[in-house]
């Protein structure tokens, strides 16, 4: 794949109950907001929310598997969480080179998350480090 601005790249994902305590299990981060039914009835959303990293997780997956793809360095991530998660939402993560800093071999990427409804749940820009594997 040739990388110049404009270059795209996305990937697709539903979110289980089983990635959502797995990645409890990982992160150490138990919230009830993410883990119990009862709990997250009476929060804000109405009910059990993934942890917004699992969308960062998937950010990570595009950048580091197809866009600009293996033998990516992730640099940096700036992040802004605009709704919810559900547990079997289908989300995708967009990504799109905005800038490329050629002398350091490195790319800016808008990075964003959408669910299945076309509704942007995270936006932000990763730095990369690019040398193919």
């Amino acid at each position: 794949m040739e990388l110049r601005l404009g270059t795209k790249a996305s990937l697709s994902k539903t979110v289980t109950d089983k990635d959502v305590r797995m990645f409890a299990e990982v992160s150490l981060d138990y919230n009830p907001l993410h883990l119990d039914d009862e709990v997250a009835k009476k929060s804000i959303f109405g009910r059990r929310i993934a942890h917004g990293d699992i969308s960062l997780g998937l950010i990570s997956a595009v950048l580091g598997n197809y866009m600009p793809g293996r033998g990516t360095i992730y640099l940096g991530q700036d992040i802004k969480f605009i709704a919810p998660v559900f547990i079997d939402d289908t989300i995708t993560a967009e990504a799109e080179i905005v800038e490329i800093i050629p002398e350091k071999n490195r790319y800016r990427i808008r990075t964003d998350v959408k669910n299945q409804a076309g509704v942007l749940v995270a936006t932000g820009f990763a730095l990369v480090k690019y040398q193919a594997a």
